[in-house]
């Protein structure tokens, strides 16, 4: 008992913090930013339809909806994640709450802008390819609707019971409900409208990142224990006061590592999404990345050139096709290489050159062709893709340097994100952490130890999770900030022999188990619903 009336004073004043509001400056901050980054966001869109023509307004209020819903799952995103990267400096009492959520929102609206995008079209690939080539038809909507509105439902669900789940892992569970659903809807076998080989790769990134942050936060912690003689970093905030000066700084660094590895990561979730938006309501304006100078066509047309005579030499001479992109398309859906695919490609390639070449520029091609010259050309990178995977058909060193380059100049034209995007879905993550960072702050500071954390084990977890998320979003793998700060937090509190409530985490382990299957079917039925009214 002698312990429980300092804990409980501890409580209490960190209670009264977070009750208090961000003040008038802090306010007058918050609405220059949205405002300013809202006037940025429409002053792009607005310039980037100003040469779409349309005879109808239902395009614009089909795109208005969509990005709604996708930037709400961004915002609810920001319940969740980032309220992980400030718990540890709230409890030290190195930042003041409000503070802390809008430094943490600063360096997170830093990482989405400096992101590459190779997470955000990790998650695409996962998608079902003849969804994707459809997304500008109702089941390309139904998909994107379905997927977004299950991901905010379950992540709403676990917020409000104050449960630290992964939105990495809801989405990968939602995109794995929709190509189920849509092959059973179209009379096939029901897993084969998912890319189960992607998508057990991100699953075992998902899975093993947990265990990576409690077993790297634990053993950092007691290198540090062992290693530093420093008696002030391993002890319990006292009353309110901060941290001595280098233990506040340490904390403030490791805050905004994680801050910046959240929105560089978690914070391109939804743009792959908002793309498929994009181009599905708007494909003259977004379909090719119109960034693509005449100068790059030149050499886009002469990799081309090189790519065909390849194909060629490994073209069987009597192989007989249909329609390329069908035949293609067909080949990435069942992964079985047959002679026709690979005249099918060569033609595709070619038709892709012809295409391009002809108009100079990619912003110069017909509005009608927008949409079907980038089909080809994803169609065209997917299943190079795919034969790099699987070796078959076998090329040389020299030729696979080509096809790689050539595929890379694919993707340079068709994925692609507009600044003004991460520009909408910083802010959206930004504005979910600043309305209900509480809850998850709540949970991770005071839930999962027995103790109140040390500052060494706040910055030990800190840490390893910074260093997780940039790995991952390095080699353009979706992870969980939650997982691993929330197990690298447990993994300290072993090594300090402080003990865990046991009850927290069988409820985070339940939440993180449930969320796959749930948000799949909550998005598989979302899609049976969507698509009875989305022909």
């Amino acid at each position: 008992m002698a312990t429980a009336a300092p804990a409980t004073a501890n409580a209490s004043l960190l209670d009264q913090k977070m009750k208090k509001g961000p003040g008038v400056v802090g306010a007058a901050i918050f609405v220059a930013i949205l405002l300013g980054g809202l006037a940025y966001c429409g002053f792009n869109i607005a310039n980037d339809m100003g040469h779409v023509v349309s005879t109808s307004i239902w395009p614009y209020v089909l795109l208005a909806v969509a990005l709604l819903i996708a930037l709400g799952f961004e915002f609810v995103n920001g319940f969740h994640d980032t309220a992980n990267a400030v718990a540890t400096v709230i409890y030290t009492h190195s930042l003041e709450p409000h503070v802390a959520v809008v430094w943490s929102g600063m360096w997170n609206l830093i990482g989405v802008l400096t992101s590459s995008g190779a997470v955000a079209f990790a998650v695409i690939t996962l998608l079902p390819v003849e969804l994707i080539l459809q997304v500008s038809s109702g089941a390309g909507f139904a998909m994107v609707f379905a997927l977004l509105i299950a991901a905010i439902i379950w992540n709403l669900s676990t917020w409000w019971l104050g449960l630290p789940a992964s939105s990495s892992h809801t989405m990968v569970g939602s995109i794995i409900g929709v190509g189920i659903a849509n092959q059973l809807m179209a009379g096939h076998n029901g897993t084969a409208g998912v890319d189960w080989d992607q998508v057990s790769k991100v699953f075992k990134v998902l899975l093993v990142s947990p265990l990576v942050g409690f077993a790297c936060a634990w053993l950092l912690m007691l290198l540090t224990k062992a290693l530093v003689k420093f008696p002030a970093l391993f002890t319990a905030p006292k009353g309110d006061e901060p941290p001595p000066f280098l233990i506040r700084l340490l904390l403030i660094l490791t805050c905004t590592g994680v801050s910046f590895g959240h929105g560089s990561n978690d914070g391109q979730k939804g743009m792959g999404l908002i793309m498929l938006i994009l181009i599905g309501t708007v494909p003259t304006a977004y379909a090719l990345n119109h960034a693509v100078t005449a100068h790059d066509v030149v050499d886009f047309v002469a990799v081309s050139t090189q790519v065909s005579g390849i194909l060629t030499s490994h073209v069987d001479q009597n192989a007989v096709m249909s329609d390329p992109r069908q035949d293609v398309t067909e080949y990435i859906k069942t992964k079985q290489f047959t002679p026709t695919t690979m005249v099918a490609l060569r033609e595709l390639v070619e038709d892709i050159s012809h295409e391009v070449g002809l108009y100079k520029e990619l912003k110069a091609v017909p509005a009608r062709d927008q949409q079907n010259v980038r089909n080809d050309m994803y169609v065209a990178a997917s299943a190079l893709s795919q034969m790099h995977k699987s070796h078959n058909p076998q090329f040389t060193a020299d030729e696979d340097k080509v096809l790689t380059n050539y595929q890379k100049k694919l993707d340079t034209a068709t994925k692609f994100i507009p600044l003004w995007v991460k520009v909408a879905v910083a802010l959206a993550l930004g504005m979910g952490t600043m309305v209900g960072w509480k809850r998850i702050v709540v949970t991770v500071g005071e839930k999962i130890g027995k103790d109140h954390l040390t500052y060494a084990q706040g910055a030990s977890a800190e840490l390893v999770a910074m260093a997780t998320i940039i790995a991952a979003d390095n080699f353009g793998l979706p992870v969980s900030t939650t997982h691993v700060l929330s197990s690298g937090i447990a993994g300290t509190m072993v090594a300090n022999g402080s003990g865990l409530q046991w009850s927290t985490l069988r409820s985070i382990a339940m939440a993180w188990v449930c969320t796959l299957p749930a948000a799949a079917i909550l998005s598989g039925g979302l899609f049976w619903v969507f698509r009875a009214f989305m022909k």
